[in-house]
Order: C-alpha cells, then structure tokens, then sequence
C-alpha cells in the first residue's frame, strides 16, 4: 500500500489561501483527525467534489479556520483519494496545519510526487505531466499556451500518429514474412519507403519545434553590445523597465558585464549589457572588453548598437565583424539627433537593422517584430503540441534516425525482415517518449524536476 502523502501546494510565501494537498488510501481519514466541520458532519461522510467548512485543530489547539475539498479516487488528480486543506495564507499557518497533518499519518511528499502518482495511475500520460511545471513556470501567453496544448494531449496525439503508422507497418511485415501461406498482400517497398518517410517528417517538424519552444520557456541569452557611449545601458534600461545600467554622457562608464531578464512581448531575454568595445590601455577597461568579446561569440542573440550622430568608427567596425556568425540585431540608436552614420555600411553587412531613440523609446515595437523574426518564434503553432524537454528530444530524434536506417536499408536491398527490427527499434523510441515503456530511472529523473506540493 502507497503511503498517504501531504504537502503545501501553494507558494512559499504570504497570500490569501493557502492550500495543503494530502493524498492516498487514508488521506480523508488523516484529514478528519485534525478537521471539525460546522455541520458536525465527517469528511469520509462526504462524496467526491465536495466541501466543508470547519475548523483545523492541533489536538486540542485551534490552528485555523478552513475549506476541506473531498476527492475520491479514481477521479482526483493523483487517481487516489485525496483532501485539500484551504487555510489562510502565510508561512506559519500552512507551515502548522501541515505539521498537523503529518503528525496524523501522512508523510511528507517527494518533489513531483502527487504528478508521479498520476502518470503512475494512468491519470496522465509521461509527456503530459512533463507539461505541468511548464505551465508554473510559464513566462508568458505562448509558453503557457504550449505548455496547456502538451497538457491537454496534443503532443500525444502527434507521436501516437506516427506510432500507429509504424506498429501497423511492422506488423504488415511481421506477418507477411511469418506466414507466407496465408492470403497477405504482398509488401511493395515503394510504399513501404513512402509510408516511412511521411513518419520521418512528422518526427523531422516536431524536432524542429524544440528549439524554439525551448527560447519561449527559458528564454535567449542576449547581448547589448557597441562601443562606448552609443546608448547601451539606455537600451537595457529601456527594456528592463527600470534604471539597471547607470547611464552617463562619460564614455566606458559600464565597466563589466550587468545581467537582467526582461520580457520583449512574448520572449524572454536574458539580457547583459557589456562594456563598450573599443581600444584602450586601461586594464580594468581591456578585461571589460574581452569578457564583451566573449559573450558576443557565445550569444543566442546580440543587439549591436550604434549611434546615429557619430561617424562610423573602426571600434564599429571591429563590432560588426564580430557579428558574422553571431544572430544579430543592428540597433542604430540617437535618431533623433541629426545623421552622420554611414548606416548604408551597416545595412550592407548585418541582414536586420532597426531604427530606434532610446532615450524616447520610438522604434521599440519594431525591435520587437524584429527580434520575432530572427529568432523564429512567429513561425511557431504553439497550440499543436511542441517537444518541451530533452528527454523528448533525445527520443524522437532517436526514432527519426532509426527510420532513416530504415529507408536507407530498403533502398540498398537489406531484406525486410531487418528493415522490420529497425522500425520496432523507432516504435521503442516513442514508446519511451510517452513514457508507456520507460525505466523506473527515467521517471524518478523526471519528477525529481517538480516542486513540492505538484
């Protein structure tokens, strides 16, 4: 018998309610020890999806009035029964009628361990507890959307597709190889190729979706890079919202790299506002440089910044060079003082070039529509069910690469009963995706990601 598990399920911290989960075999009947309702009635009295107003006791000690939500499995979240204790906010009452609990029977829950109980109790599938902590840690409108759309099945539905397509493929092959006396259509390896590669792009596509996801959930580390002066700090002030940078009219005032992360509509970025590259003997001054050269070179993203009123300069020059590999972003930034940039030069070497005044904060919708563009985010269908972790994105790319084996083995002649082995070996690797053949490790891998209390 699983052990009843308890936990606060809301954050740690001061707020209107907060809510301890309790959950198996005798989670109403821990619940009822501490829990007196107003009606007199038991919470094992209730039915599933129902509530009771009481009081929370401590023995003999009032901790707490409180709401108690009955669940009953298997239709709870765990599949288990489970009771959700409502009490008010702050660290000490949640903290108290939690260790009220737990002198009643319960034990303390594991990270992850009410979501492992659901996967563990078929409430969810691998894939789509996985989603759980992206929807907490959701940063905005489309991670979240993502995140509910893999929640709700969506990636499932796209793996499952071509896991079927493979199964009834192999079996087709399996039986036409097993039994050839019986009346089975005999395998046409055009077909068979076709069918293969239809599954491969499916699996191709949703690769390509991690990537992209993985910015909207983590965020793109990006640099504001430019030589002194040229409005830098301004643009991370501009962006962060709040004066992170100290600006000045004195050229190389930031000195070392200043890290904030900031939303640009629906992109987080981990933004660091560097030292402006240039020439110089001060020591303090080259050791700021090169960690700029650096973060450049390792960039998912670099806003160059120049300055419109001045002169193109070789310390530019030098930027933009830098840049040649580098996802950039050229930010010609004082328009609203008069031009003497060469910007023609810089529109001739960097793809994406905007036009902006810091200082007024004209031109920041385009530097959004901008930085959309050139990270690919706009392409992205986040309601079709994405790829969200590693995990996942080691198993489809090892079922994509087992059926380019496979499409390469038939068109080199390898007998069909060796292309079937392949294929069985591609459904293992979407079996483990969706967690329907997975290792005990693996899961406790996953769940050990999750907070308390989820």
């Amino acid at each position: 018998m699983e052990k009843t598990i308890a936990a606060i399920s809301t954050a740690n911290g001061i707020g209107g309610l907060g809510v301890i989960r309790i959950s198996g075999e005798n989670a109403i009947a821990t619940a009822d020890k501490i829990f007196v309702s107003v009606s007199g009635k038991k919470l094992s009295q209730l039915k599933g999806y129902t509530a009771a107003y009481g009081k929370i006791y401590d023995g003999d000690e009032l901790i707490d009035e409180a709401v108690v939500l009955v669940f009953r499995a298997p239709h709870s979240y765990t599949g288990e029964d489970v009771a959700e204790i409502s009490c008010h906010g702050g660290l000490y009452v949640t903290k108290r009628v939690l260790r009220a609990v737990l002198k009643n029977g319960a034990v303390p829950a594991e990270a992850g361990e009410f979501t492992k109980r659901a996967f563990l109790n078929g409430k969810l599938g691998l894939t789509e507890a996985e989603a759980v902590m992206d929807i907490i840690s959701a940063k905005g409108s489309q991670s979240a959307r993502a995140a509910l759309s893999c929640m709700e099945g969506k990636l499932r539905q796209r793996i499952d597709s071509v896991r079927d397509t493979l199964i009834n493929t192999a079996a087709h092959l399996s039986a036409w190889a097993d039994y050839p006396e019986e009346d089975i259509p005999e395998v046409d390896t055009d077909n068979l190729t076709s069918s293969l590669s239809v599954c491969r792009d499916e699996l191709s596509a949703l690769l390509r979706t991690y990537d992209t996801g993985k910015i909207m959930r983590e965020g793109v580390e990006t640099v504001i890079a430019g030589r002194p002066n040229v409005g830098k700090s301004t643009i991370m002030n501009l962006l962060s919202g709040c004066e992170r940078s100290i600006v000045t009219n004195v050229p190389g005032t930031t000195r070392d790299v200043i890290e904030e992360t900031v939303m640009l509509g629906e992109i987080p970025l981990r933004l660091s506002d560097t030292a402006g590259i240039h020439s110089t003997d001060d020591p303090v001054e080259k050791i700021g440089v090169e960690r700029a050269k650096d973060r450049i070179l390792k960039a998912g993203l670099v806003l160059a910044v120049f300055d419109s009123s001045r002169p193109l300069s070789d310390d530019d020059k030098e930027l933009i060079e830098l840049l040649s590999d580098a996802p950039s972003l050229a930010i010609i930034n004082k328009t609203d003082l008069e031009k003497q940039l060469d910007t023609d030069y810089i529109q001739s070497k960097i793809k994406h070039v905007i036009f902006i005044s810091a200082l007024s904060g004209e031109g920041t919708a385009e530097l959004e529509k901008q930085v959309v563009d050139i990270i690919g985010t706009a392409e992205l269908d986040a309601s079709q069910g994405i790829l969200a972790t590693e995990r996942q994105h080691r198993s489809a790319q090892s079922a994509m690469e087992s059926l380019n084996e496979a499409i390469t083995a038939l068109s080199s002649g390898i007998t069909l009963d060796a292309v079937t082995v392949i294929i069985e070996d591609a459904i293992n690797y979407l079996l483990e995706l969706t967690g329907e053949r997975v290792t005990e490790a693996v899961v406790d891998k996953v769940f050990s990601h999750f907070c308390v209390g989820k």
